[in-house]
């Protein structure tokens, strides 16, 4: 087993959790996490007062490592920074900190300022790694001249919001001739543990999946959105643009539904509601929100995230059942 990713994070299983707004919740991060992989939280565009309340949730679920993750690109770089303070106070010794895309100016200069050496991994922290999420090699460059003490590569296949267009192979193999040392983390195609171990000869120490979790016990995805990943495949999923209200500008590679078959054309209406802490809010068509257990309407036109990877997900069993599974089939197949 690939032992820099899991020595970087203090994990057992070299496999990580996207930390999927709407969907990685406390429930879910910390059960990826109590069965020996990184669970995420997915802080989105959580205002910073209910950040520590969400951290808390996920501590009572699991003593080990786990992340948070921040989106500087949709809430911008001073909420960015607010998150992180509000994250940094809250947060335990061994966990992690996830920046999909770079983190701007004002994060990078937090970071900066409560970094503090910690033996021989050099510097953390806080004590605490920084995995930063890109899509080309060159980006790959910046996160490390950052800091960065773990790098994701996003590929062409992955789900969500994508960041670049590479080939996995390519793109590992390009940053790795760069940063022979530098621990990475594909992101896209990763299925099961037989893809891992596959990628890994490639020169990956570790996998980023989203579409894998998006159906397990403890996900907060609505079980539309959730039977839609079990019987799906990577056929059915479709890059657009589409889905631009609140995140305008990024692809996403979604399963196909109503909108993305119709285009731009539909009536710019609200389709469904959503609750949040407690309130009740309208989504409008082309939102970027992802249908969660909380929505109401027309759930079958909201923007469900899937990966290529879709065609080996068949579990809606529990995280630590999905997570068992995957090292099972990864040990079997890494040498």
């Amino acid at each position: 087993m690939s032992a820099r990713l899991c020595d970087a994070l203090g994990i057992d299983v070299p496999l990580l959790q996207a930390g999927m707004g709407g969907v990685a919740g406390p429930e879910l991060a910390g059960a990826v996490s109590e069965a020996g992989a990184g669970g995420c939280l997915a802080l989105y565009k959580e205002r910073p007062e209910h950040i520590p309340e969400l951290i808390e949730r996920v501590r009572k679920r699991t003593g080990r490592p786990f992340g948070i993750n921040i989106i500087p690109e949709v809430v911008g770089d001073a909420r960015a920074e607010e998150q992180l303070s509000a994250a940094l106070g809250a947060l335990p010794d061994h966990a992690f900190l996830t920046f999909f895309g770079l983190p701007g100016p004002r994060c990078t200069e937090l970071l900066r300022r409560v970094r503090r050496p910690a033996g021989r991994g050099g510097g953390r922290t806080a004590g605490r790694a920084v995995v930063v999420q890109v899509g080309s090699a060159a980006d790959a460059g910046r996160a490390a001249d950052q800091g960065a003490d773990v790098v994701v590569l996003q590929n062409r296949r992955a789900g969500g919001h994508l960041l670049g267009d590479r080939e996995a192979g390519e793109l590992i193999a390009g940053v790795r001739h760069t940063h022979p040392h530098l621990p990475l983390v594909t992101a896209g195609g990763i299925g099961d543990g037989r893809d891992l171990a596959a990628a890994e000869r490639r020169g990956a120490d570790g996998a980023l999946c989203g579409t894998l979790f998006v159906p397990a016990q403890e996900s907060d995805a609505h079980p539309v959105f959730k039977e839609r990943v079990l019987r799906g495949g990577s056929a059915e999923t479709v890059v657009t643009g589409l889905y631009r209200v609140g995140w305008p500008g990024r692809r996403h590679r979604v399963l196909r539904t109503p909108v993305t078959d119709a285009g731009p054309g539909l009536p710019e209406a609200f389709i469904s509601t959503t609750e949040h802490h407690g309130r009740r809010y309208p989504v409008p068509r082309y939102s970027a929100a992802t249908p969660t257990r909380h929505c109401t309407g027309r759930i079958e036109e909201m923007a469900m995230y899937c990966g290529e990877s879709v065609d080996r997900v068949h579990s809606g069993a529990t995280a630590a059942a999905i997570v068992t599974e995957f090292r099972r089939r990864y040990e079997q197949h890494e040498r």
